[in-house]
């Protein structure tokens, strides 16, 4: 009987103590240490989250781009983001003042800067000081778009994209090109087969899905989380250009096999035609542009650009199209103002309206305004002598951006499906007699307008 209640009495002074144990460590944990870091912030300025893997690779980065004079700026979505947001604490901060990472220690697997390649220099030396830093780094490189041309095809390869690792965090730089018509450009992030799939995740990759062009930033430094860095100076315009930036080339290598199947008119007045049919169209880029109305490519223009990457010297007039929710109440007058003198106005804001400008040298601006319906998209048209109309069916598209004439224009991304609704299967073979109202195997009887309206749906001048 002394035995088992001395078996017991060990027993009780064990759990006792081991009660008392868990009872220390979770006062030290909860209490003490707690105390403690309250104590040494007060004392020795504690900077709380610089420790975060994301925060040293983002400040190891700037470090190697700094001082190897290689010119980044930060396009992170999500950092610009937060920035915007707290931009005035942002502008508030100077270097070296900050006790808490709040943005570079937000958690995720990257983070992007960007690196206009013109003002490089000694890139191959950062890439090999990157790896004594302890970055894991491959560079993708591609052919160089902006040497295609009819007469020839790219042969020299452009670096594209660099990806750096740390530890656990990836920085992504983006390599910004300049193209012709003043805006940069990134390439496709196209992984060839010595590279590892498994480096980074690049799903998660917001550039380098596809090609895309933006607007020249102006850019402005600021510190944010103790860094100095560059970022642009409209963070959020920024951002917004990133869902819509997406590139697609002219087709040089098709245009020079249409070129040899059907000989380019290079006579004087074909020439004449396209000079002028340039400036009326970027005369038009510009007065759209400053409206703020976007616009793309349309009809034979678009055509021109998909099939031959260049004007058709027959086509004798610009064809434009602009969804009609973008449509302005100025925009009559900002043409003319322009220069453009208005040539007819038919249809009306509501249905079928299209407005038609006169440039020099007798070549025509035409804008067709589109409507949207459940499963498709549509323009009109009307016959001035009958008052008949006419509806022009398209599958739904989206925008992309390209280049044509040294411009930098959108066209329809699904622009197979909008010319061959337009122009039929048929398409790549030259047409220069066209009815608008029988040729396109897209078009259809719209009704008529009412004799009472015919003041107000046909205005010629």
């Amino acid at each position: 009987m002394s035995r088992i209640n001395k078996n017991v009495v060990l027993a009780l002074l064990i759990l006792t103590s081991s009660a008392f144990l868990l009872f220390q460590l979770y006062y030290y944990k909860h209490y003490l240490s707690a105390k403690n870091a309250a104590g040494l912030s007060k004392s020795k300025g504690s900077r709380i989250g610089f420790d975060s893997i994301q925060w040293r690779a983002v400040k190891k980065f700037i470090m190697l781009t700094s001082n190897q004079n290689v010119p980044v700026f930060l396009i992170d979505p999500l950092m610009l983001e937060l920035i915007d947001k707290n931009f005035e604490q942002v502008k508030n901060t100077s270097y070296g003042s900050t006790s808490e990472c709040k943005f570079f220690c937000v958690p995720r697997d990257f983070t992007t800067f960007a690196l206009q390649y013109h003002l490089r220099k000694n890139e191959e030396g950062w890439f090999r000081i990157a790896e004594n830093m302890g970055f894991q780094c491959i560079k993708i490189e591609s052919k160089d778009p902006r040497l295609d041309g009819i007469d020839s095809l790219s042969g020299t390869e452009i670096p594209l994209h660099y990806i750096c690792k740390l530890a656990t965090h990836a920085i992504h730089l983006v390599v910004f090109h300049e193209r012709s018509g003043n805006y940069l450009w990134h390439g496709h992030l196209r992984l060839k087969e010595h590279l590892d799939r498994k480096f980074v995740p690049f799903r998660k990759l917001r550039f380098g899905r596809y090609p895309g062009a933006f607007d020249r930033p102006e850019l402005q430094q600021v510190t944010v989380d103790g860094l100095e860095v560059l970022i642009p100076k409209d963070p959020m315009h920024f951002v917004e250009e990133i869902p819509h930036s997406r590139f697609i080339e002219c087709r040089y290598k098709e245009a020079r096999a249409f070129f040899q199947q059907y000989l380019d008119d290079n006579t004087v007045e074909a020439m004449a035609f396209r000079k002028s049919a340039k400036e009326l169209l970027q005369l038009a880029a510009k007065t759209l542009n400053k409206l703020g109305v976007p616009f793309w490519l349309s009809s034979g223009t678009c055509l021109g650009w998909y099939r031959q990457c260049n004007i058709i010297p027959y086509s004798k007039d610009v064809d434009l199209g602009i969804f009609i929710q973008d449509y302005k109440s100025d925009i009559i007058l900002a043409f003319q103002d322009a220069g453009l003198p208005l040539k007819h106005k038919f249809g009306k804001v509501e249905d079928s309206l299209e407005l038609s400008f006169q440039g020099k040298d007798d070549v025509k601006l035409d804008i067709f305004f589109f409507y949207e319906e459940t499963d498709h998209m549509w323009n009109g048209g009307t016959q001035a002598k009958t008052g008949k109309k006419f509806k022009y069916l398209f599958p739904k598209f989206t925008l992309c951006w390209t280049e044509f004439v040294d411009m930098k224009v959108h066209v329809p991304c699904e622009t197979l499906e909008y010319i061959e609704a337009n122009y039929g299967k048929t398409w790549k073979i030259p047409v220069k007699t066209w009815d608008w109202k029988r040729s396109p195997p897209n078009v259809q009887p719209n009704g008529i307008w009412p004799i009472s309206e015919w003041d107000e749906v046909i205005q010629l001048y």
